[in-house]
């Protein structure tokens, strides 16, 4: 019906729960954030991949000729997050016809276009005119493909997503969620605030994989890597205004 369209285009979270998708308040508060910046710091199993996918998918249907990138360190995990985009598509009770529809990328009748991406700035710069980039396992993709992609949002006002799980004290993704501008929306999701996940599991999560990566992986904490000689505060107390250069700048 006609007035059911309309709510579903309207109304991103109806959306999601008429492909079978009940979201939490956070993923709720993601599927109607229309603003340029986003960064999602969440744990494992947080639910971040299924709710952008989901964001992507109403994105492409209710905005023609919307352009979407899906991007991840590897090509695997692009196309898995791709392959969530499909099972969206699949789960509508009038699916959207597909003009183009492979491993890597799909063509609506509508002519959005959704493309599966390598986190490689030397395969991404032929796009422009982007809709919406969707930075998956963002502390792990390097800061030369962030810095390709960035001048790509620009004629459209595009919307970038950045999730991901922490990675160490480095890049660009913990440098925007640490120090970065009020461009950024910021929302952090740790396991304690996933109803589907058990303090039984999450201690025995603890247990195998050790309090650090613990601390990584569910509760969004930016901890130093193993292989790190000095940590990252002992780095940042070295540096100093207080002590004048051996050398003077001749102008």
């Amino acid at each position: 019906m006609l007035k059911d369209d309309m709510l579903l285009a309207l109304d991103p979270v109806a959306f999601s729960r008429h492909i079978g998708i009940d979201p939490d308040p956070w993923q709720a508060e993601v599927l109607k954030y229309d603003g340029d910046r986003l960064l999602l710091n969440c744990c494992r199993q947080a639910g971040k991949s299924t709710t952008t996918a989901t964001k992507a998918l109403h994105t492409a249907v209710y905005r023609p000729k919307s352009l979407i990138l899906v991007a991840s360190p590897t090509q695997r995990q692009s196309q898995e997050l791709f392959r969530k985009i499909r099972d969206g598509v699949n789960a509508m009770n009038e699916p959207p016809k597909l003009l183009e529809d492979n491993k890597l990328s799909m063509t609506l009748a509508n002519y959005s276009r959704i493309v599966s991406l390598p986190g490689d700035q030397a395969t991404v710069r032929g796009y422009s005119g982007v809709t919406m980039i969707l930075e998956d396992e963002a502390a792990q993709i390097s800061d030369e493909f962030h810095a390709a992609i960035m001048p790509m949002l620009i004629i459209n006002k595009g919307q970038l997503i950045s999730m991901s799980t922490p990675f160490g004290k480095r890049g660009f993704f913990f440098d925007e969620w640490t120090n970065g501008s009020d461009d950024w929306k910021r929302i952090q999701v740790t396991a304690h605030e996933c109803p589907r996940m058990t303090p039984e599991q999450l201690e025995q999560q603890r247990r195998s994989m050790g309090d650090m990566f613990y601390r990584q992986e569910f509760e969004c904490q930016f901890v130093d890597t193993v292989e790190q000689t000095f940590s990252y505060e002992s780095i940042q107390r070295a540096f100093t205004d207080d002590i004048k250069p051996l050398f003077q700048e001749v102008k």
